[in-house]
């Protein structure tokens, strides 16, 4: 179906309230701005606050300011998953569906033609009454939603899940490298936990359930196996946006970090970062820049203070600053990995793998070392590691922990000169690369997602 002559949507956008949900749906936002759609955006006070400097069409991306009621528990003036330890998510989840008379509200007060959500499922509710079209809008990789939340996985009603049965794909999962091991099914029983009034997964199964389609930040070369099997399993259209990343910031490397990169032998150095939401335990923390240590390499490390610490500082092994000397930076605050992962001293990049983090490891010219952490980032590290063949991942036992061993085998073995396994995994990571970086790759990606929302 073509455009109608002239016709420009009007998209409202209500993204779950964290960090790695928000920022990509305000990526988004700005490249249908771009075009010249309006973009109502739903958001919080301090996410306003947070994403203002990203929004680079103020006049056509508009942000609506909804209050977050407070839930007991929770403390005061909580908006933003990504302030809150992993424990008390559940308690978030309640605050957030408390939000649903106001986004009602919202959404009947502008009217729009489509709204974009990704776990806020009562916005399927409100739809019929006010007339517009819905589209969960997924943040994840299509391999973590074909293993984990596609009905052919039912879920018993009168129990959680066995560690067995998580184990087990569902049927006609079309990937033998993307699974799950003993002690991540641990990690990924979080979905049969409550989230409020309901499990994690009941509700992200209603919100995919309830839409006119399903959307993913995705794109077919690299995941067009798993968004067919979702569109099976679902019988909705899968609208694939592409990988949506923001331009490259014209900002440059704060000088303190560039001076000291810029004392080392080009693709050198090892970067590591775990995101907004990981906070390691002290004893794993201090494992884990023992690794680097190990390594023998020079390295920049950005994480937060372990759990029950005040700082990076008095988190560190003994002598650990006088044995590293000027070769191993450990920081605990913000850092600015687009631009520290470009400097031509940076060549590798030790992740979480988080969905962010995933796109900009591949566009990156580093060296991918993947520690997941959590039930999404499990399975994009396996999808990177088996089916794309671009990182390596660290071993752990069978609780969950890597050593310092294990880590410094990992950065080593893709790090050494003569390394097979890193030569084979830089021409992987090469070809992929090429794809996502080839001339007008995303932009086709919008322009097509932006012709689905129109025959929507």
């Amino acid at each position: 179906m073509p455009r109608p002559e002239g016709k420009r949507l009007h998209v409202a956008m209500f993204p779950g309230l964290a960090t790695g949900h928000m920022t990509p749906f305000l990526h988004l936002a700005n490249e249908l701005a771009k075009r010249g759609h309006k973009v109502s955006y739903l958001l919080t006070k301090k996410a306003k606050i947070q994403l203002e400097c990203g929004n680079l069409y103020p006049d056509v991306v508009t942000f609506h300011v909804l209050p977050v009621p407070h839930v007991e528990g929770l403390p005061p003036g909580t908006e933003n998953a990504s302030e809150i330890p992993i424990f008390l998510n559940s308690l978030f989840a309640l605050a957030f569906d408390n939000m649903s008379d106001q986004v009602e509200a919202a959404l009947s007060d502008l009217n729009p033609d489509v709204v974009l959500y990704d776990t806020a499922f009562r916005i399927t509710d409100f739809a019929p009454k006010i007339g517009f079209k819905t589209v969960c809008y997924n943040v994840v990789s299509a391999a973590s939603i074909a293993l984990a939340l596609v009905p052919a996985r039912q879920m018993p009603k009168d129990r959680p899940l066995t560690e067995e049965e998580l184990m087990e794909p569902p049927p006609g999962y079309p990937s033998s490298s993307v699974v799950l091991r003993k002690h991540e099914a641990k990690v990924l029983a979080f979905m049969s936990s409550e989230f409020g009034a309901r499990t994690f997964y009941d509700r992200i199964i209603t919100a995919l359930k309830g839409c006119h389609a399903i959307a993913i930040r995705s794109c077919q070369e690299l995941e067009g196996q798993f968004c067919d099997y979702i569109g099976g399993q679902y019988q909705k259209p899968v609208f694939l946006s592409g990988p949506v990343l923001p331009e490259q910031e014209k900002q440059p490397l704060d000088g303190k970090w560039a001076e000291w990169l810029g004392k080392f032998e080009q693709k050198s150095v090892v970067f590591c970062a775990f995101g907004s939401q990981i906070i390691l335990e002290k004893q794993q923390f201090q494992e884990l820049v023992l690794g680097f240590e190990l390594t023998g390499l020079p390295f920049f490390v950005a994480l937060k203070p372990p759990l029950g610490t005040g700082s990076i500082e008095e988190s560190l092994p003994d002598g650990f600053e006088e044995r590293v000397g000027g070769r191993g930076v450990v920081y605990g605050g913000w850092v600015q990995q687009p631009q520290i992962l470009s400097h031509p001293s940076v060549g590798c990049f030790v992740n979480h793998c988080g969905f962010g983090s995933m796109w900009e490891s591949l566009m990156s010219d580093c060296q991918i070392v993947l520690v997941p952490h959590l039930g999404d980032q499990i399975l994009n590290s396996r999808l990177l590691c088996g089916d794309l063949k671009v990182a390596v991942e660290v071993e752990r036992d069978e609780s969950g922990w890597f050593s310092k061993e294990s880590l410094s085998s990992a950065i080593n073995a893709v790090m050494g000169p003569d390394s097979e396994v890193g030569s084979s995994l830089r021409k992987s990571h090469l070809k992929v690369k090429e794809i996502l970086s080839s001339p007008g790759y995303m932009s086709n990606y919008v322009e097509s997602f932006i012709q689905n929302l129109y025959e929507l």
